[in-house]
């Protein structure tokens, strides 16, 4: 899914850091687009609610007080991998979506890397400094070859998994440390998954792949120095701040490690001055991505996501979204739009009074199968759900944001699957439970490609559209009830278009479902109230 631009408006593009013309030129066939370059974070922020979108590399950082500022904005582009320059969580509350390019610079980032590598252990820098300033110092600059070593990489990722390839080309044995990565994926690879302190252990070269989070950072220490091999070397062409460049300059200095390759820095510019000036250290300017062939496919892919973006057609590089592939989505749009009546359906039918605190969705039938088809993609319909349940209480709820909104408003929800079910192909159920103990549940499915019903709530089997104004009914189930409440209706020149009925059993406790063509007055509700063995009406909208 994708956000929506009103009809009839053009779309604003800022451009912010430098990215290829041809990514330019695709958003401005699609929109106004505005390049404005080296911008302060105080002017971003007073220029930024003229914009739909932003697009950005790696110079600009996009903060909270920017993206509070974008009224208008829905969408921010990061032209290449990392998104730690963007504050995710604050876009997902504003329902903005933060899309990149993953796989644009991968064989870029690969290929530097492994240069990188290659550069330490032949001491290639030193060399092509010392010839060209006159000396002629071969024994200075003995290297090792990397036959037979062990390259320990950690994070086996799309670049991990590249440096890999080039690694076993060159007959390195490769060992890595990966918790996302499966066996099997690591067996078809050719290599072994070793333990985080295994991989440090008992690598000659050590290469780090891994995005920064709270929990990477730093996770190259001095402890982590201590339990490597003497004279191992180290590349991180990944992201500044995984390694604390203060523990590599003493572990150098102490003999522990024998080389650092490094093209990203905590701070960049860096300024670390006591590291760059140890001859063991080489260094590149954040330089991974930076070859032609990156450069025009992250620019390209960035603009065609933030195209996709803004035109309401399916993004597959969304970060706080999922995807689902297009030939999926004709198949998921009739349960999409099931979902969100079902979702303002069970809003209307909680107390006013009670909190919420748990949203249970079930799916049964081929929704419910977790190995296959439609069923694997259930996660967008619960979104679905979310979504117009808690727009009915808050505004600004969209597909980006929901799951952040109720996770805010501390409801708990949960997804159950189960792939057997009687009468249905599939069936979507919701649970809602709030504080004081009150429960409702209502089900639905698809009769057809694309026709909507409610077929059963709290317990009672129905056949209603989830449409227009309705009337929920719950009543004893005895003479004189439905008569007297459509009487009612009719003397008020209110048209029924439509009635279902469910019960349990004779003259227990049963439900009935009024669609009707207007709204229904507070006062009429009242006189309906007041019919012999009624037990509550709610009016509700969809």
């Amino acid at each position: 899914m994708s956000v929506n631009m009103e009809k009839g408006t053009t779309s604003k593009v800022l451009v912010t850091d430098n990215i290829s013309e041809e990514g330019i030129k695709k958003l401005q066939e699609f929109g106004d687009v505005d390049v404005e370059r080296d911008l302060s974070k105080e002017d971003l922020a007073a220029c930024i609610a003229d914009y739909d979108a932003l697009v950005i590399r790696s110079g600009t950082t996009v903060t909270k007080e920017i993206i509070d500022a974008g009224k208008r904005l829905k969408v921010i582009g990061r032209a290449g991998v990392g998104v730690d320059n963007i504050d995710v969580e604050r876009a997902t509350e504003k329902g903005i979506m933060v899309v990149n390019s993953p796989e644009a610079n991968t064989i870029s980032a690969a290929e530097h890397a492994f240069a990188m590598l290659l550069s330490i252990s032949r001491k290639i820098p030193a060399a092509n400094v010392s010839l060209k300033s006159g000396k002629w110092e071969r024994k200075k600059h003995m290297g090792v070859e990397v036959n037979g070593k062990v390259l320990g990489t950690i994070g086996l990722g799309r670049v991990g998994s590249e440096v890999a390839k080039r690694a076993k080309g060159f007959g390195m044995r490769v060992v890595a440390y990966d918790p996302f990565i499966s066996q099997d994926k690591a067996k078809e690879l050719g290599i072994t998954l070793l333990s985080f302190n295994e991989v440090l252990s008992t690598s000659d070269f050590i290469t780090l792949h891994t995005p920064l989070t709270k929990d990477t950072h730093h996770m190259i220490g001095k402890s982590e120095f201590e339990l490597m091999k003497d004279g191992v070397r180290v590349i991180n062409c990944a992201r500044g701040g995984i390694l604390d460049e203060d523990a590599l300059k003493e572990a150098i200095k102490a003999g522990k490690v024998a080389g650092a390759a490094l093209d990203v820095f905590e701070q960049e510019p860096p300024n670390n001055d006591d590291l760059l000036a140890l001859e063991e250290v080489i260094v590149t300017p954040h330089l991974g991505a930076s070859t032609t062939e990156a450069q025009r496919a992250a620019a390209v892919v960035i603009a065609d996501e933030v195209i996709g973006a803004l035109s309401n057609k399916p993004v597959k590089n969304a970060l706080n979204l999922l995807y689902v592939e297009e030939e999926l989505m004709d198949t998921i749009k009739p349960y999409l739009v099931l979902a969100e009546k079902l979702g303002l359906l069970g809003a209307q039918l909680i107390p006013k009074s009670r909190r919420i605190e748990q949203f249970n969705v079930s799916y049964e039938g081929e929704l419910g199968a977790v190995e296959a088809g439609i069923g694997k993609n259930t996660r967008m319909i619960t979104v679905a759900l979310l979504k117009n349940f808690l727009a009915w209480f808050t505004d600004g709820v969209n597909y980006v944001n929901a799951e952040a909104i109720a996770k805010k408003f501390g409801v708990k929800v949960t997804e159950s699957k189960t792939e057997g079910v009687e009468n249905f192909v599939s069936l979507i159920s919701i649970t809602l439970r709030t504080e004081g103990e009150f429960e409702t549940t209502i089900s639905g499915t698809l009769f057809g490609k694309d026709d909507p019903r409610i077929v059963k709530i709290d317990g009672f089997w129905m056949d209603a559209s989830p449409s227009g104004h309705m009337l929920i009914c719950s009543f004893i189930d005895k003479p004189r009830v439905i008569g007297p409440v459509c009487t009612i209706l009719g003397d008020r020149s209110i048209n029924i278009t439509g009635m279902r009925v469910g019960r349990e059993k004779i003259e227990g406790e049963a439900v009935m479902v009024l669609n009707v063509d207007n709204p229904v007055a507070g006062d009429i509700i009242e006189d309906i109230m007041k019919v012999e063995n009624l037990i509550d009406v709610k009016l509700v909208k969809l």
